[in-house]
């Protein structure tokens, strides 16, 4: 550990009650359930052991990881292995005081494999519903894989609209998310268009590799809520100062960053400057299985090279909660959850915060 960085500060935010804002559900599957559920499918995998899957986790950009990531998800077949899937991360969420979790799925990367949208949704809701017994609440946003043509989004989206009527409660939302180099937000202006005229929330990965010009289309033409990543924003002063001012976060993931080699290490992430300068940053884990760590690694390992301070990590977690899609009355009561527990068991947190709760 940094020995500037007091550990009863790693201790508090690791306790903390917080909301995961950036998680990819395929990517929190283990090797282990992958063998299992591989062998429960008969499907047969391109590596002979769990230890050789696990070497092959030696990613070089975004690109690399992807083909293992879309390997790893031929094991997913029925409604079972997909709650199994999602049980699996909700341990880990609750290990992690996480109270709240908004999951993103690809369901292109399954309906190619002639598995419904009907079933994937199914599974996973059917395992987020047990968690809500356990004090996990969640959303649900489906995102559209940018590699592949809008027209394929499109064709997605309108197999999905009963979806979105049948699961109101949870599924919110929809997003856009693999390879972002050469796939600009723009080239998915209609189906954003349509997702909006029904009502849904909007969120777009943009500016992880690719530059700021595609945070600036994902605010102008998508018309996001959220930017998912957004860490090259820093590079453009003007769109800073806009992301401070409109309050539009960004789910930020930084171990994700520096497995996939956006930044050389963790001391060269620009989260702590985003920060200092207004932008509400949050802190989530991406696909956590295969960049080695859930929501809490991520917070330690950016305290510790970040050198973060209460009120720094005050305000993240808190931006998180400001950042969810909850009603007011949830979002309240979320804060009032952290505020209770940062002074009750820890004294007066770092103030300054001047955020509303509404």
């Amino acid at each position: 550990m940094n020995s500037s960085v007091p550990a009863s500060l790693v201790q508090k935010a690791a306790g903390a009650p917080k909301a995961e804002l950036h998680i990819h559900i395929e990517g929190s599957l283990e090797p282990e359930l992958i063998f299992r559920l591989a062998q429960r499918n008969g499907v047969k995998l391109a590596y002979e052991s769990i230890e050789a899957l696990r070497a092959a986790y030696a990613f070089t950009d975004l690109q690399s990881f992807l083909d293992i990531y879309y390997a790893g998800a031929s094991v997913l077949l029925t409604e079972q292995d997909f709650y199994d899937m999602t049980a699996a991360y909700v341990e880990r969420a609750l290990a992690d005081n996480v109270v709240h979790t908004e999951i993103f799925f690809d369901p292109q990367t399954h309906t190619e494999r002639g598995v419904p949208i009907a079933t994937v949704v199914a599974g996973i809701d059917r395992a987020l519903a047990d968690a809500e017994t356990r004090g996990l609440s969640s959303k649900l946003i489906l995102c559209f894989l940018r590699h592949l043509p809008e027209e394929d989004a499109l064709a997605t989206f309108e197999a999905a609209l009963p979806l979105f009527d049948q699961y109101r409660h949870r599924l919110i939302g929809v997003g856009l998310d693999s390879s972002e180099r050469g796939h600009p937000p723009s080239k998915f202006e209609r189906v954003f268009a349509k997702a909006r005229a029904k009502g849904l929330k909007l969120v777009a990965h943009a500016g992880e590799e690719g530059p700021p010009s595609y945070v600036y289309e994902a605010l102008d033409l998508l018309k996001v809520d959220r930017v998912d990543h957004g860490v090259r924003s820093i590079e453009d002063p003007a769109l800073v100062a806009r992301l401070a001012d409109t309050r539009v976060a960004l789910t930020v993931c930084p171990l994700s960053n520096v497995k996939l080699c956006v930044f050389d290490d963790m001391t060269k992430h620009t989260l702590k400057d985003l920060l200092d300068r207004g932008v509400a940053v949050t802190v989530n884990s991406d696909d956590p299985a295969y960049f080695g760590g859930y929501v809490n690694d991520n917070y330690v390992a950016t305290i510790e090279a970040l050198k973060l301070d209460d009120a720094d990590v005050y305000t993240i977690v808190r931006n998180g909660f400001e950042a969810s899609f909850v009603t007011p009355a949830e979002r309240a009561a979320l804060i009032a959850k952290l505020d209770a527990y940062w002074h009750r068991d820890h004294g007066e947190h770092g103030g300054g915060v001047g955020v509303s709760a509404s």
